[in-house]
Order: C-alpha cells, then structure tokens, then sequence
C-alpha cells in the first residue's frame, strides 16, 4: 500500500521542520518543499528521518505543480498540505521600494494561492484532505513598518476564508493558524532566558496543534485558530 503523503512547503529548521518530524512519527511520506533544500540535508541525517527534500520556489506556478505532480503519481492525492512560506523585509512605507513590497506578497499570498490551488484539486476530486495556512499577528492588523508582512498576511487569510468556505462541503478541510507570537530558535535562546521558561512558542507544541487540526473529525472542523504563549499579551 502507498503511504499517505503530506507535502510542507516552507521548511527551514523551525516549524517546517518541526512539522516532518511530527508526521514522520505518524508514518506519512513527507515531503518538505525549500528554496535551497541542500541546507535540511544535515538535519534528515542527524535525525534520521526519511523524508523527501525539494526545491520549489512557491511564486512560479510550474514549480509548485511539478512538486504535486510528482507527490500524486507517487502517492495519490496528498493528506495533509502545509504553506509556511513567507518573506519579510522590514521598513517604513517612505522607504519601501516597489519592488520589496510586491517579492514579499508574491511568496506569501501568490505563493499561498499556488499551493493551495494545487492541493485542492486532488483533494476535492478525492473528497478528503487537510490544507492548513501558516499566519501571524501581522494577518490581523498592519503595524508601523510591517506593510510587507501584513499586506500578503491579509490577503492569505482571505485565500483561507474563501477556500474553506468553497471546499469544505466537498470533504476538504481548510484551517489558518494566527501564529501570535515569537517561535524558539538558536537566534533568540536569549530572548527566551530573559523572558523565562515556555515564554516563546515551541516549533514542536505547534506541529502538535497542527496534527491535532488535520485529526479533527468533519463534524466538528476549526477554521481559525490562534496560538501564543501564555505571557504573550494580545
């Protein structure tokens, strides 16, 4: 029998990666999607988890549909897809050049409707499958010099809306994820030791609200959800 596959796009050694490993445990083929997969490699070895590395650069349709192709001759239509992708380059919008604004909206909202439109249509054709969207704060409000996170942010959520509203009756369940907060990394372990213990987001507690939105039965489907540590103000 094939094993069921699940295709997280956007993987670096954060959430990306702390989802393969939560779906490895499940036994899914997954495939982890990257601009330069060559920089998992180390972790896949280190960890040894099976999992397939691909490049795939989420703004070109092709490249996106070769990856799915490629999943769905394998292993049929896809369990569960992740987007995670996004880019952001911070600046006041006196100082943002056009050019900034509209690489960062095409990975993370053109890119969005690239892979959630190549998930889709196996999934719909099969009547079941997970399609879940990574957010931020940035999805709810714009703040001072966030124009280039906020703007695709908004317009992902709106993708999100309006495909769960279009694919949940036919079997395909669509989440967005409001990631509220900063997500424990090598960079801000002293960020963490100033804030105290459980005072950033655990890339692995959030896979596991991941997996816990993909298992939830039809009749009881979240479509939003927000996640933050317990200090975290909002």
């Amino acid at each position: 029998m094939k094993s069921e596959a699940a295709v997280i796009v956007g993987v670096g050694p954060g959430l990306g990666w702390a989802l393969v490993r939560r779906l490895a445990r499940e036994g899914f083929a997954t495939v982890a999607c990257a601009r330069d997969p060559k920089k998992l490699e180390p972790l896949a070895r280190a960890e040894g988890i099976p999992v397939r590395l691909e490049t795939c650069d989420v703004t070109k349709a092709a490249d996106v549909a070769r990856v799915f192709a490629a999943v769905e001759r394998e292993h049929g239509a896809p369990g569960l897809v992740v987007f995670n992708a996004g880019a952001y380059e911070r600046g006041g919008i006196l100082d943002l050049t056009p050019e900034s604004f509209e690489r960062c909206w095409r990975v993370g909202c053109l890119g969005g409707f690239h892979v959630g439109q190549a998930a889709a249509r196996p999934m719909a054709a099969k009547g079941s499958g997970t399609i879940l969207f990574t957010g931020a704060t940035a999805s709810l409000r714009g703040s001072a010099g966030f124009a280039n996170l906020a703007v695709p942010k908004f317009g992902l959520r709106a993708l999100a809306q309006s495909m769960a509203r279009e694919l949940h009756p036919k079997g395909v369940h669509v989440a967005h994820v409001i990631v509220d907060g900063q997500i424990e990394s090598e960079a801000r372990r002293a960020l963490a030791a100033e804030r105290g213990p459980d005072s950033l987001l655990s890339p692995d507690a959030i896979a596991e609200a991941y997996w816990q939105l993909h298992r939830q039965p039809r009749s009881a489907w979240t479509h939003e959800l927000d996640l933050r540590p317990w200090v975290e103000k909002f």
